[in-house]
């Protein structure tokens, strides 16, 4: 069998949106010591396949990282399909938020060199030794007492649709980028107690472990980053700390946490936090835009690429012809098309 798929990202994509059945989205990561990733990754790949898995997963000699969606009834047998590797017994699987089963429209395995890029050189410090995870109302208690400094460990595109109470958002492009960022901060901040946090939880094992090798004490990280906080605020009716959305790097781009809405249309700055993708393929920014501005550009970001997207497919396509634009990862948010920022 072919492990990898053939069929047009377009075509699959259309094909889910017609789908009725119900899916699952969930993710999961673990650091453990993979002597032979590739390997693993085919072995990996024709259980998933087989399973209807679709998403994306990345594997590499530290560990793996995955986001991916399931059909409700092959849930259970995913789980024990998982469990039965034994380094990944027991693993928390986080379960989506806000969920409409059309997260992925495609499996998409990876050999990686890190299974989140760092930077860091984790043969100079224990990549292990982390900070203290702390459950929803543990991480409650301690965001209130006086002295804790509370950390978001997520980029700046990430946090500007949602984020903790009182949290310090750096505003940069990368989890690389972050760190010698973050170290400045708490080097000029005398916090009693430090607590870090990011979508699932794997940006903050190792971002944890790093900061307690530089030397500052008393560093925490949220368990299950923001995804598992919420389902046990639900289930336990705590007090909800964050505001806003959760950013996703899937389809749905986004999962509501509370009603409020923290940022603004990056087009007119009426409150909104719809990221999308530019309609232009040739553009494709990552943006919040509003309703209104959507139907006037039909999803561009702008009247320039309203009017690409108006040309005949052919024209578009000689456009398109040796960009790399993607999903703009590195430049989300930063484009001068951009009009308004929020600032919360």
């Amino acid at each position: 069998m072919a492990l990898h798929n053939r069929i047009n990202s377009k075509i699959l994509k259309e094909k889910l949106l017609q789908l009725q059945e119900e899916r699952a989205t969930l993710s999961f990561y673990k650091y453990h010591s993979i002597e032979q990733p590739g390997q693993f990754r085919d072995e990996l790949y024709k259980a998933m396949d087989d399973l209807g898995v679709m998403g994306r997963i990345y594997i590499a000699h530290e560990g793996i990282n995955a986001q991916i969606s399931v059909l409700n009834e092959n849930l259970n047998l995913l789980k024990s399909y998982l469990y039965s590797i034994p380094f990944m017994n027991g693993m928390r699987l986080n379960l989506a938020i806000d969920d409409n089963g059309k997260s992925f429209f495609k499996l998409k395995i990876q050999v990686k060199k890190k299974i989140v890029a760092d930077g860091l050189d984790d043969s100079t410090f224990d990549a292990s030794n982390g900070g203290v995870h702390l459950k929803a109302k543990d991480f409650n208690q301690l965001a209130d007492r006086p002295g804790t400094v509370i950390l978001d460990m997520r980029n700046h595109y990430e946090s500007e649709v949602g984020h903790f109470k009182n949290a310090i958002c750096p505003d940069v492009d990368t989890f690389r980028d972050s760190l010698p960022v973050v170290e400045d901060i708490l080097t000029k901040t005398k916090a009693n107690n430090i607590i870090m946090y990011c979508t699932g939880g794997i940006r903050c094992e190792k971002a944890s472990a790093w900061f307690k090798h530089r030397g500052f004490k008393n560093v925490f990280q949220l368990e299950g980053g923001i995804i598992e906080y919420t389902r046990q605020v639900n289930e336990s009716n705590l007090e909800n700390k964050f505001i806003g959305k959760n950013f996703v790097f899937d389809e749905r781009l986004g999962e509501r946490i509370s009603k409020e809405i923290i940022s603004v249309c990056h087009l007119c700055g009426t409150p909104s936090d719809s990221h999308t993708n530019c309609k232009n393929e040739a553009c494709h920014l990552l943006f919040i835009q509003c309703d209104e501005c959507a139907a006037k550009l039909s999803g561009c970001c702008s009247d320039e690429c309203k009017g690409v997207l108006a040309l005949p497919e052919e024209e578009q396509k000689e456009l398109r012809k040796g960009k790399t634009n993607g999903r703009m990862v590195y430049k989300k948010g930063r484009s001068e098309k951009i009009l308004y920022k929020s600032h919360s």
